[in-house]
């Protein structure tokens, strides 16, 4: 697997080539021509003569990776949207896209003050936008969320998962719950909180089980599973179109693993004794 190494200012000496995070009204950049991969090192020269105003991210095995917009693609290059680029790329290409974009999205939101409307300046020391007049700084921010895959184990049957879509899903399409940590919240507080609020059920015996970052557009996703302790299925009508108990092995369509919900419930219904659920969509969470 390729090693990426972050950072904020250029190492010297630059490579001779990099990957160049490009993107035209928040798609990405990929050569024309190449297969479905697509992203390759390239020399910067492709870029240059547009000039763009570029962030360094870091390295992947020694080559520079730089983020940058444009108002058009250059010769040679087509547009796609970031979650059908990503699908197509490994763990290390997909979290450095990932970071590229919500740098950008940071840079695009914040060049002007919150506090005073001052035009701010990006830092050299620090991933930073600075106003000149008040001091005040902005970062770039992560919204963390958490998703929760809830299951049961019915006296004399098999063992369930809770599981369901909201509307903006593909239609057929189910997953576990989620739902943003709000302030003065724990991540575990949320989960029962939204459970509750989505669902109607009530969980206890809470396990982590993993993170990841999804920049749409900029949350930070904690995974947990929960065993059912009480309840039954009451829908949020604006956020939940439908809802359902599934057999660990009968499950409706289902995230692939290019998401942690996909993850999530492949990994549990497995460790559970079920095999690994097939299929899958791009249009996930």
């Amino acid at each position: 697997m390729p090693q990426f190494i972050p950072a904020i200012a250029p190492i010297a000496p630059s490579s001779a080539v990099a990957w160049c995070f490009a993107f035209v009204e928040g798609q990405l950049l990929l050569p024309e021509g190449r297969a479905e991969a697509g992203l390759a090192p390239q020399p910067w020269s492709c870029f240059e003569p547009m000039r763009p105003a570029r962030h360094f991210l870091g390295r992947i095995d020694g080559v520079d990776c730089w983020a940058f917009t444009l108002e058009q693609p250059p010769a040679g290059f087509r547009r796609v949207p970031l979650r059908a680029a990503m699908m197509s790329f490994d763990d290390t290409l997909m979290g450095v896209a990932g970071r590229a974009a919500q740098v950008l999205e940071w840079d695009r939101a914040h060049r002007y003050c919150g506090v005073c409307g001052t035009p701010t300046e990006l830092q050299a020391h620090e991933r930073a936008r600075k106003c000149p007049r008040c001091g005040h700084s902005a970062y770039p921010r992560l919204s963390p969320a958490m998703m929760v895959l809830v299951w049961r184990a019915p006296a004399g049957g098999p063992r369930q998962v809770l599981l369901a879509r909201s509307p903006h899903y593909v239609p057929g399409v189910y997953s576990a719950l989620a739902g943003f940590v709000e302030p003065g919240e724990s991540l575990e507080q949320c989960v029962h909180r939204e459970v509750a609020e989505e669902v109607g059920v009530r969980v206890d015996h809470l396990r982590y089980y993993g993170s990841q970052s999804w920049p749409f557009p900029h949350s930070l996703m904690v995974a947990y599973t929960a065993e059912w302790v009480g309840g039954e299925i009451v829908r949020q009508e604006d956020e939940i179109e439908d809802a359902q108990w599934y057999t660990i092995d009968a499950l409706p369509p289902i995230p692939p693993r290019f998401s942690i919900s996909g993850h999530l419930i492949r990994d549990t219904v497995v460790a559970m004794g079920a095999a690994e659920p097939g299929g899958g969509t791009a249009a996930v969470r």
